[in-house]
């Protein structure tokens, strides 16, 4: 039996989570499985009779009362059901009545078991509140007023949960919307009050989430972080601007428009993929970056597709309008070797003063192919590398913002590669802003026909990414949200998406006709007032500007872009290299050269690599208990440098090494490369009784030497290879290598190669030294699926014609190990493709003695020619 303390706990009142679902059910009796619903929280004292000696007594009549309160006399069930009901200490038990005590004075002692009715209605309503809250918190969204044009498609399965102020559905009704009710600690619309009115509660609710902002956060399993969200958009009066707040987003705001007014003018019959519809969009992006700036952050890296990209570089990034206005000249000559690329596409890197937080700041625009999200996965491995290099392991100087279309965010699958990276230890930048350009449609392609989900930013909650929608057309819920963005991002380091629902006010280019497919869309878009004018008007009726200071501002910008017209003319040549967007100081002389392109000598004296060797064959920290097949890999690897020998997973160990002494950066990515795919390499070692100690003995060879990053990637080849040319474009002097699992896996990358590595010297002038690890070249398979017999080497050697140092295939082992090794040593501009081989890793005859390694010697470099037949050995 229990004692009396296990009795008392099991009377204790519910707490709110275990609330309607029990309180309304039908508890049907059934010996001894009944669940205790209510309980006692007065001290037992309170009670006389609840002493320990009558303990088990009271747990036995406890426990039949639960089963049939007819079966205990009358005393013992006013009390339970007291005791139940929270009666405050001494109050639960009411003495049996003489036998003479008249009938009203047993009704007086039955008062508090009358008054039960009333106590259950009491918490149902509350209960029923909290219902109501978390409806709104849920499934505001679904009618928040977020298409400034009134045609929303977004469906929800044809069956909303109401979240109106018909109460009805929660079991409350009309004579209730007076009543007031307790609020629960999961909202703040009471600010100062903890009791407020339902019709107020409606009310405020539908103010933080049915006007023009919408938020989705509630499936984000994080409590303070929801908490968090709900206090930035609940609390009463947080969303107000002062009178220069508003005047700043006016003059933002004009800025944006006029700029695309005039390129409208000027040049009426050329693509430039314009902005208009989502104007709102440049104070967004300088909110953000203002808000990040006064938080700590110092270099932004953004990418984007083309859609508003000229704007973008005139207004956020500050590239001068000249430069700007020039690329619209057919007659302009480039000065770049090179095919150079359309003006919508290019990049940028600026270091400015942010004039709202006076603090210096670098923005730099990643350039893009037509490909829209392609360069989400490059900007994220460029802010990882400028993260490593600045020694920001929180990202609170370094951040990302990567811009997206409604269509493409949605539909193309690299957005969800990128986003499974986000929180992964060696590929995570602590959180990224997302932005959504939500136009409402794809080029041609309705919504409806377009994606699945009732968002296009469904894709983000899978790494519980809060996603807040905001109506275009309301300028200031847009700063306030992109405000919220920006500290959500400061605060917890993870992403978050804002999705600006706009339109496009013209077709998908300024040359496309979008009547053809959209005619309503368009019937209405053609009524709609530009945000500038809507804006302006309501600042002027408020009195905070007026017209002509309004007009003034106008002026004053279309004037700068005039002047600016002007001097373009002036511009003959077209250097692209202006446009760089990972530009390397120092890297190039001022005529566009490398400084230096002689390759000095790659070999190593005797007592470098026989130290490598040993530490390659050994456990370099004490109380580690490797695998013993593993034991047996180091011994042999540990006899092969007693005989001078090396194969190539020891070889490959010599040429990182050595370069680590050298200061060289050093980062292996790809799958399972940590192991090797064939199990030759392990670079990391796993403590068979120590559950995730790890040793890298790489990082173990010099005291001052540079750090070794070796990672196993998500199952992506596309997301994975973008990040890493992503990381190679931030700095010349680091090696980094990206290994498929299998060499032909390469093709689901395959985007990332032809539009990135391939042309990005010709398009972009962009240097990068990405090195490619695809096995294992040509050699084909004994078992297995005919296409991993190669990489295509034919096509690869295609494709990379115009680089340095063309694909090579390596049989030995050579100088620093593998081809790949020099490349860092002559600062190459240029990438490498290595087809590394299967067989050969063990083979007797594919070894290489110390002499060809030693001072004086240089690796051999073996081409293979592109007119040799392909085997698949299947």
């Amino acid at each position: 039996m229990l004692n009396l303390r296990t009795c008392a706990a099991k009377l204790r009142p519910l707490t709110a989570s275990q609330t309607v679902k029990t309180i309304s059910q039908h508890r049907p009796a059934a010996p001894r499985t009944f669940q205790q619903i209510r309980c006692y929280s007065a001290p037992v004292a309170a009670e006389p009779f609840l002493s320990g000696t009558s303990s088990n007594y009271v747990e036995e009549m406890y426990y039949a009362w639960l089963e049939n309160p007819k079966s205990v006399h009358k005393s013992w069930d006013i009390f339970f059901r007291n005791a139940n009901a929270g009666a405050a200490p001494g109050t639960a038990y009411q003495s049996p009545p003489p036998l003479s005590t008249s009938l009203s004075t047993l009704s007086q002692a039955q008062f508090l078991v009358q008054a039960q009715p009333n106590v259950d209605k009491l918490v149902e309503d509350h209960l029923a509140v909290q219902s109501l809250i978390r409806a709104y918190q849920v499934r505001g969204h679904h009618i928040a007023k977020l298409d400034p044009l009134g045609i929303s498609c977004v469906n929800f399965d044809d069956a909303p949960v109401t979240v109106s102020p018909n109460v009805g559905f929660y079991g409350l009704d009309e004579s209730d919307l007076d009543k007031v009710f307790h609020l629960p600690t999961t909202t703040f619309i009471g600010g100062n009050e903890s009791a407020l009115p339902l019709r107020e509660i409606i009310r405020r609710l539908e103010m933080a989430y049915c006007q023009h902002i919408g938020v989705e956060f509630m499936f984000i399993n994080d409590l303070e972080q929801c908490q968090w969200i709900r206090q930035k958009f609940e609390t009463p009066g947080i969303m107000q601007f002062t009178n220069e707040e508003k005047r700043t987003l006016l003059a933002r705001l004009v800025r944006s428009t006029r700029f695309e007014e005039f390129l409208h003018r000027k040049w009426s019959s050329e693509k430039r993929f314009g902005l208009e519809g989502c104007e709102v969009l440049i104070p967004a992006l300088k909110t953000i970056i203002d808000k990040s700036s006064e938080k700590g952050v110092d270099y932004v890296i953004m990418g984007m597709p083309h859609r508003g990209r000229l704007n973008v570089l005139a207004n956020v990034i500050r590239k001068e309008l000249e430069q700007i206005f020039c690329q619209f000249d057919s007659k302009l000559e480039a000065a770049d070797e090179g095919s150079g690329d359309v003006k919508y596409h290019l990049g940028m890197y600026h270091r400015r003063i942010n004039r709202v937080t006076d603090r210096n700041i670098t923005l730099s625009l990643v350039a893009n192919p037509s490909h829209l999200e392609a360069a989400d996965p490059v900007v994220q491995g460029k802010t990882k590398a400028e993260q490593f290099y600045c020694g920001d392991t929180e990202g609170k100087k370094v951040m990302s913002i990567l811009l997206h279309g409604d269509a493409a965010f949605a539909g193309q699958g690299i957005v969800y590669e990128t986003f499974h990276l986000s929180d992964l230890p060696s590929y995570t930048t602590h959180g990224t802003v997302h932005v959504v350009v939500n136009n409402q449609i794809g080029f041609t392609t309705d919504p409806r026909m377009a994606r699945s989900s009732p968002y296009p930013t469904d894709v983000a909650r899978v790494v519980n990414a809060p996603i807040f929608h905001v109506n275009a057309d309301d300028p200031e819920a847009v700063v306030y949200v992109c405000n919220v963005a920006a500290e959500w991002r400061s605060t917890f380091h993870k992403d978050v998406v804002v999705d600006l629902v706009c339109y496009r006010r013209n077709g998908h280019n300024e040359m496309d006709e979008p009547m053809f497919t959209q005619p309503l869309m368009y019937k209405q878009i053609r009524k709609q007032k530009p945000v500038l004018q809507k804006y302006a008007e309501l600042l002027i009726s408020q009195g905070v500007v007026n017209q002509p200071e309004y007009e003034e501002e106008i002026a004053k910008y279309d004037k700068i872009c005039e002047e600016a017209h002007a001097r373009s003319k002036d511009e003959k040549i077209l250097h692209i290299k202006h446009w760089l967007d990972s530009p390397w100081p120092g890297f190039f002389t001022l005529d566009g050269q490398p400084r230096s392109m002689t390759c000095p000598s790659t070999g190593l004296n005797e007592e470098d690599l026989t130290h490598i060797g040993q530490v390659a064959s050994s456990v370099p920290v004490e109380d580690f208990t490797i695998h013993g097949g593993l034991s047996r890999i180091l011994k042999t690897r540990g006899e092969m440098v007693k005989n001078r020998t090396v194969d190539w997973a020891l070889a490959e160990y010599m040429a990182f090494g050595s370069l680590l002494k050298e200061g060289i950066h050093i980062r292996l990515s790809g799958q399972d490369v940590e192991r090797g795919t064939f199990s030759h390499r392990h670079h990391v070692l796993h403590d068979q009784n120590v559950d995730k100690r790890t040793c890298i003995p790489m990082n173990h060879l010099w005291p001052n030497q540079a750090p070794y990053t070796v990672c196993n990637s998500s199952l992506s080849e596309y997301g994975v290879l973008g990040f890493e040319l992503g990381f190679a474009m931030a700095s010349p002097n680091a090696l980094v290598l990206w290994e498929a699992q299998f060499g032909d896996f390469h093709n689901t990358a395959q985007c990332i190669i032809d539009q990135f590595i391939c042309p990005g010297q010709a398009k972009w002038v962009r240097q990068n030294g990405i090195v490619l690890l695809l096995p294992h070249g040509m050699e084909g398979m004994v078992r297995g699926p005919p296409a991993h017999g190669h990489p295509g080497v034919p096509a690869a050697q295609q494709q990379m014609n115009n680089l340095v140092q063309p694909p090579a295939s390596s049989s030995g082992c050579g100088t620093r190990g593998s081809p790949a090794a020099p490349q860092p040593l002559p600062q190459g501009k240029d990438g490498l493709i290595i087809f590394t081989p299967k067989s050969l890793l063990r083979h007797p005859e594919a070894r290489s003695s110390f002499d060809d390694m030693l001072p004086g010697t240089s690796s051999t470099e073996v081409p293979v020619c592109p007119r040799a037949p392909l085997r698949d050995e299947g």
